[in-house]
């Protein structure tokens, strides 16, 4: 896929330096998988309806070697996406993003996308529950965070404040989530705690 400027990359890089460079494809997708798994849980026993949102691609150009093996050779993503997850619970509409982050003192704002952050505060506007699951992996620690908590740091950064949210922070401001069994990230005991 050509992302997000739609040109190809053409450079090769060598095995060896591949190694070397840090690989960012599957970040996220440790959370991301125990929220899948959650979710579930969560739908097989008719909890609530939560599902990932996809992302909208445009397939440009499709070789067909055989009948039954089309490859996508060619695709870019249509627009930017808004956060990760979203569905009813109790009636009430959810929708949240999953992040994850290895530092150790604080939460990188760049994390965001403006369009995310404003997503998010129309959900909020509309008696509809945002929030932000982030895990830090140096702890082994997942916080259940609510988007309007998000919403002071994001809009002072762009006036000379942190671009970053203190771990201390999140810890104070945020709820851990344990990681238990069968429910790995059970978000829905902090929805009930805060909003029910």
């Amino acid at each position: 896929m050509n992302y997000p400027n739609g040109k190809k990359n053409n450079k090769i890089t060598s095995i060896s330096k591949r190694k070397k460079d840090p690989d960012f494809s599957n970040r996220g997708m440790t959370l991301e998988e125990d929220i899948n798994d959650t979710n579930k849980y969560y739908l097989s026993r008719d909890i609530a309806v939560v599902h990932k949102k996809p992302t909208p691609v445009q397939i440009v150009k499709v070789d067909y070697p055989k009948r039954s093996a089309a490859v996508i050779k060619e695709g870019y993503f249509k627009q930017a996406s808004t956060t990760d997850y979203n569905g009813l619970y109790r009636g009430k509409y959810i929708d949240f993003e999953a992040k994850e982050t290895k530092n150790k003192t604080s939460f990188p704002l760049s994390n965001f996308h403006e369009h995310q952050v404003e997503h998010m505060k129309s959900i909020v506007a509309h008696s509809g529950i945002a929030f932000i699951l982030i895990r830090f992996h140096c702890y082994d620690q997942t916080f259940f965070f609510p988007a309007t908590k998000l919403f002071p740091y994001w809009e002072s950064q762009s006036n000379g404040g942190r671009k970053s949210i203190p771990y201390q922070v999140i810890q104070e401001q945020g709820l851990e989530i344990p990681i238990q069994y069968p429910v790995k990230i059970d978000y829905l005991s902090i929805i009930d705690q805060l909003y029910f």
